[in-house]
């Protein structure tokens, strides 16, 4: 075989390899450059009530989780009924981002599906998903009693991420 054709192997090789290194990857399991960091501080009006304003100072002292969510969205509906549970079992308090969606439309669908909502925020331009590095919902966030990012979901919550990642970590959240 000549030169140039050792060279054109090699450089198939290489492709292959990182190829196959990335089909073994989970695509929910994207990096955040949040994760370990001070989550984006926002006030936004409460869905339900858009005189009032919700600080996400508010609750700083507990580990809480923010869901970020849209009546448009089919994964969000996918992942609810886990929610809803997961809210009742009271492991820690669930917030919602209601992202680029319309205000009656999310009330509507809250009211059709259950709210598992402590509270809902309405983000209609979505900066704070934005700020948040919101890729597509929905995304989950746990977030520490210090208001430090510790986890996030892309993607539907699923049981398995429930039990294995994110109740374990707001456990040993809640211990620290």
């Amino acid at each position: 075989m000549t030169r140039k054709a050792w060279i054109v192997v090699g450089i198939f090789a290489v492709l292959v390899v990182f190829l196959a290194i990335g089909l073994t990857r989970n695509p929910r399991e994207v990096p955040s450059p949040l994760v370990g960091k001070a989550a984006p501080a926002f006030e936004l009006p409460f869905l339900a009530h858009p005189d009032k304003v919700f600080s996400s100072k508010e609750p700083l002292g507990n580990v809480w989780v923010l869901n970020v969510w849209a009546s448009w969205c089919v994964g969000c509906r996918e992942e609810h009924a886990l929610l809803v549970d997961f809210a009742k079992r009271g492991f820690a308090p669930l917030y919602g981002l209601n992202y680029k969606d319309k205000r009656e439309d999310a009330l509507r669908w809250l009211a059709k599906y259950g709210d598992p909502f402590k509270a809902s925020f309405y983000d209609i331009d979505g900066k704070v998903g934005f700020d948040y590095g919101v890729y597509g919902v929905p995304e989950t966030y746990v977030i520490d009693k210090k208001g430090v990012i510790r986890y996030k979901q892309i993607g539907p919550v699923t049981p398995e991420a429930l039990s294995e990642r994110i109740v374990p970590l707001i456990q040993e959240l809640k211990r620290e």
